[in-house]
């Protein structure tokens, strides 16, 4: 792993050295590791998150390396440089059509994979469904037990290096048409009601307690997340402007399905 690492950085800093063999060897076991998890973009350390930015530099060095090509899939074609993942039945995952993964996406046995995209260097948990037209943008980290509902988008992160990709931590409920992008997290058993966006400069407000508390690219884990909005003020007045509002604390229990249940019920959570 040492070696991959030396060089995948040197050919970072000379991308002439993308023109050898040893190079585009070392880029593309790389991606293999990813497709098979056991490389990670980012890993959880602690109550943390480490990001590997060496295994990022691959995924971005493995486009150039490539060649576009007509895949073809039954009646459907496709020309792109990243083939597509395969043999789904021995890695335990459910995909059903037209679900796409791409090779170096990494989709833990268990995985369920309703009509939708997850994109390269991609980590998915076991127990986790994507559902329709619900997409894993390059390099996001989902947990083990999530749920991303219709249409919800996780968007992707290459770079800058040093950026944490977008993470949906384990037996998160995300709810329709959620938006979380930039590399925020996304702390286990939350809950995000439908239609939530979440960025890095979104504001965060726990509404809770008697005052405000104000968060940016994190959510608290085991909250439950509506949209809502504050005034700001322009020069041309003052106007509404979007925000997510944490109404409440979804509780700790064994059994998540009915935690969530309780959390959609107390605090009548749109998903």
């Amino acid at each position: 792993m040492e070696d991959l690492k030396s060089i995948i950085s040197q050919a970072w800093d000379n991308r002439e050295l993308l023109k050898e063999a040893q190079t585009q060897e070392a880029i593309r076991e790389v991606i293999n590791q990813l497709d098979l998890g056991k490389l990670r973009v980012a890993e959880p350390d602690g109550d943390d998150w480490k990001v590997n930015d060496w295994v990022k530099k691959a995924v971005v060095m493995y486009f150039p390396i490539q060649k576009m090509e007509t895949i073809e899939v039954g009646a459907f074609e496709f020309h792109d440089k990243i083939p597509l993942k395969r043999n789904y039945a021995e890695k335990g995952v459910r995909v059903v059509p037209h679900a796409i993964a791409r090779h170096g996406a990494f989709l833990e046995a268990g995985v369920i994979m309703m009509p939708s995209y997850v994109n390269i260097g991609a980590w998915v948990g076991s127990g986790t469904m994507v559902d329709t037209w619900a997409t894993v943008g390059s390099c996001g980290q989902i947990g083990r037990n999530v749920h991303l509902s219709g249409g919800v988008g996780i968007g992707g992160v290459l770079e800058p290096l040093q950026a944490t990709p977008t993470i949906i931590e384990d037996n998160c409920f995300i709810g329709s048409r959620c938006i979380v992008v930039e590399g925020v997290r996304v702390g286990k058993e939350s809950v995000l009601g439908a239609n939530v966006v979440l960025t890095k400069s979104t504001r965060i407000i726990d509404v809770t307690g008697e005052e405000a508390v104000t968060y940016r690219g994190e959510v608290p884990p085991r909250s439950v997340v509506i949209p809502g909005t504050y005034t700001k003020s322009f020069p041309a007045g003052d106007y509404q402007v979007a925000c997510a509002l944490i109404i409440g604390q979804r509780k700790e229990s064994t059994d998540k399905k009915v935690s969530l249940n309780e959390a959609l019920r107390d605090f009548d959570v749109a998903v």
